[in-house]
């Protein structure tokens, strides 16, 4: 007999989701979390939407919040992903110059 472990998302009562890691079940907890809160504000804003459109707008934005983040912080997105990575000798910062040869003295 195999024993299982699985992880269930509720919210209300409402089972969500399962995982099988506790890893994966926080990670979309925390994003429902905060589909709630965004939510709450789309709801308290001027916009007049319908429910069901703020609460797929909600889930979008929480669901992508890795790259809308760095836009609400004024990052263009096309930039940063057209960014070079650099080179892991450029990254480290932990590489010391080259030794300079000595020369004999006379």
């Amino acid at each position: 007999m195999a024993v299982v472990v699985k992880y269930i998302v509720v919210r209300n009562g409402e089972e969500k989701m399962t995982f099988a890691t506790k890893k994966e079940a926080d990670a979309y907890d925390k994003m429902l979390d905060i589909a709630d809160n965004l939510f709450e504000f789309l709801d308290k804003s001027e916009l007049k939407l319908p429910e069901d459109q703020m609460e797929k707008i909600s889930l979008l934005l929480a669901e992508k919040k890795d790259v809308v983040m760095p836009i609400l912080r004024g990052i263009n997105p096309k930039k940063q992903a057209s960014a070079k990575p650099k080179k892991p000798a450029e990254k480290s910062g932990d590489a010391a110059p080259a030794p300079k040869p000595k020369t004999a003295k006379k």
